[in-house]
């Protein structure tokens, strides 16, 4: 299911508790949000066939090449495909961060505990504290994914 680009945000004090993701990636290497606390985390969910993952993908990349220098980290999670989809769909797109292989569901439950994720893709921005600051259902536009970025860069560490 796809979303309509709909963004909601929260203040500071509304943001709740952090958020964590666990998993491997599809080559098999450990992936951990814990060691980024104190960054500003992007979670992009998606799979190799979906139509506006495809579309955002160069918005996406373009985005953690810009917000590299920053200490920003972009994480994917992809709970539908195995890595013989997955995989060319990281080098087709040169992908330059590494996805969660989330087949058994552990990522998308650790969001939806606190955001819900009701489309493929949705994009979330997490605080420098690992909270969620905002997120976008549907093909992201990129001047708001930076916009969130922003705003997460601006408030104090």
């Amino acid at each position: 299911m796809s979303g309509d680009g709909t963004v909601s945000s929260w203040e500071a004090a509304d943001r709740g508790e952090p958020v964590r993701l666990v998993g491997k990636d599809f080559a098999g290497a450990d992936v951990d949000t814990g060691a980024w606390v104190g960054d500003v985390v992007v979670i992009n969910t998606w799979y190799a066939a979906c139509p506006p993952c495809r579309v955002e993908s160069p918005d996406l990349v373009a985005a953690a090449q810009d917000y590299a220098a920053e200490g920003v980290h972009f994480i994917g999670v992809n709970g539908t495909d195995d890595a013989g989809a997955a995989q060319p769909f990281e080098r087709n797109f040169e992908i330059p961060y590494p996805s969660i292989h989330d087949a058994d569901g552990t990522a998308i439950a650790a969001l939806q505990g606190r955001v819900p994720v009701e489309a493929v893709p949705t994009t979330v921005v997490l605080d420098r504290q690992g909270r969620v600051l905002g997120r976008i259902i549907g093909r992201l536009d990129p001047t708001t994914l930076r916009e969130l970025i922003d705003t997460a860069l601006a408030e104090a560490p």
